[in-house]
Order: structure tokens, then C-alpha cells, then sequence
């Protein structure tokens, strides 16, 4: 079997630079260098499994806050006290 060397070739990119330091920290923070992590979203991105950014899985909740005012609920956190109550009372 013939060894297989894959040569890194360097690119260079112009962005926001507020972008490339969330991604730095992004990065770092996953123990993956700048590069790795460029590289493993292009190789997503070209994949034949997604024919156009559109085909790109995106949560629904964002889908919702694309299209339109999202309310969020939240529940009263109950006291120590009340949910004792809830406990014993169920137990009844």
C-alpha cells in the first residue's frame, strides 16, 4: 500500500476582525487550531450533502428568531418550602 501525503496549502482571508477573534477563542476553547477549524466548516460546506447554504441545518428556534418576535417563558422557581409542600402532599 502507497503512503498517501496530503501537502497543506495556505490561504489567506480578509474578515471582520471581531469574527476572527471570537473564532480564535472559539477554537482554542475546542483545542483546535484557527486552521483545523476553517478547514472542517469548508469541508461541511462543499459536502455534496448540501447543494446551497440554504441547505444548511439550522435550529428551529433560530429559524424563529430569523422570522419573526420569539417570546421566551420561563416558569417561577418554586422555594425549598413549597416544593416540600408539593412533595407531601402528593404522597397523601
Amino acid at each position: 500500500m502507497a503512503n498517501v501525503y496530503v501537502m497543506d496549502a495556505k490561504l489567506t482571508l480578509s474578515l471582520d476582525e471581531a469574527v476572527i477573534n471570537k473564532a480564535k477563542r472559539y477554537a482554542a476553547s475546542n483545542n483546535v487550531s484557527l486552521s483545523r477549524l476553517v478547514e472542517f466548516l469548508l469541508q461541511k460546506a462543499t459536502s455534496p450533502a448540501y447543494k446551497s447554504l440554504e441547505d444548511f441545518p439550522i435550529s428551529d428556534w433560530v429559524t424563529e428568531v430569523s422570522e419573526g418576535a420569539v417570546t421566551y417563558q420561563t416558569t417561577k422557581k418554586r422555594t425549598r418550602k413549597s416544593a416540600k409542600a408539593a412533595y407531601f402532599s402528593s404522597k397523601k
